[in-house]
């Protein structure tokens, strides 16, 4: 009898651990974003790496008043907004009129290659997972 007790137990212990590849965070690392991004902003990457070809997750925590003029990514940009706002605008000039509202629990994809520029009229985090390498390409 008891040594079904440990067997179960050990069965217990096994089937809870994670299967390997899984990843699981609860404490997000904040690191300053590089230079092409507005001053003041960090970046938290959850999985791979965006500097690097594959699949990667990461976090951009803007300040509010931010903007980022017109740019282009060679590949599709998967954005979540967590919290705060994001606007989003298309074409080669930065103009605020008719730019597109995004709020907490919000999404949108940035086709490769299109013409966009954001405003962050509130400290806003936001969830890009794309292909990497992750570029941003200014128009000017």
């Amino acid at each position: 009898m008891r040594s079904t007790i440990v067997l179960l137990c050990a069965l217990l212990l096994i089937a809870a651990a994670p299967p390997p590849g899984t990843i699981q965070i609860t404490h997000v690392i904040w690191k300053d974003a590089p230079p092409a991004l507005p001053k003041g902003s960090k970046v938290a990457v959850l999985e791979g790496d965006p500097k690097a070809a594959g699949i990667f997750t990461m976090r951009l925590q803007v300040p509010a008043g931010s903007r980022v003029d017109p740019h282009t990514h060679p590949r599709a940009e998967r954005v979540t907004v967590l919290s705060g706002e994001v606007q989003v605008g298309f074409g080669d000039a930065f103009v605020r009129k008719g730019m597109t509202p995004f709020h907490a629990g919000d999404f949108y994809v940035n086709p490769p290659e299109s013409h966009h520029f954001v405003y962050f009229p509130r400290t806003t985090v936001l969830q890009i997972t794309g292909e990497g390498p992750w570029e941003l390409h200014p128009l000017k």
